[in-house]
């Protein structure tokens, strides 16, 4: 009997995917820097100079990204003041994943370019993975299948209250998310 594992989500990846040209014009992060916080968009909070966002494709649970308003592909290209502010924004959401969900350590990281892995080209933004001992299995590479043990409404909405119990060193939060 075959087994069968339901991944509802990467069809609307697998749907999206495309060789975009990484304007502004169709950049998700763009788009999401327009929009209010909520569970809908999965922006968790915007601050001064940037926003973060929890992962609709996650590699695994947690995973979260930092995204600058500012459409640009270069770290040197923001002010000090808005690098200062993305640095911080990680450490934060960093400090509420290790409360909420104990992981063991974390990859952070940014891609630059499409070589290096990006999948929205020209807009620089950072992903903070949460990483537990043992959490590598056969999935990914007998079945091309990430398993992700929580759906992201809940994953959403135990980050948001992680966040509200974390003080905001270093950065001024403008809006907070919430329901849809």
């Amino acid at each position: 009997m075959t087994e069968r594992l339901w991944a509802g989500w990467r069809m609307a990846y697998l749907r999206g995917a495309s060789e975009s040209a990484g304007g502004a014009g169709d950049c998700l992060f763009c788009s999401l820097a327009g929009q209010d916080p909520s569970s809908r968009t999965l922006v968790l909070e915007r601050y001064r100079h940037a926003f973060l966002v929890l992962n609709a494709f996650p590699y695994t649970t947690g995973h979260l990204m930092v995204a600058p308003y500012r459409h640009a592909e270069d770290l040197l290209s923001e002010s000090m003041e808005a690098r200062a502010e993305i640095l911080a924004a990680l450490e934060r959401a960093r400090v509420a994943l290790a409360r909420e969900y104990g992981p063991d350590g974390f990859n952070l990281g940014a891609n630059l370019g499409r070589a290096a892995g990006a999948g929205v080209i020209g807009h620089l933004h950072w992903h903070l993975v949460p990483r537990w001992l043992g959490d590598t299995n056969f999935m990914p590479a007998v079945a091309g299948v990430r398993v992700i043990p929580e759906a992201l409404p809940d994953t959403y909405a135990r980050l948001l209250a992680a966040l509200a119990n974390t003080v905001p060193e270093g950065v001024t939060v403008e809006g907070r998310g919430g329901d849809a």
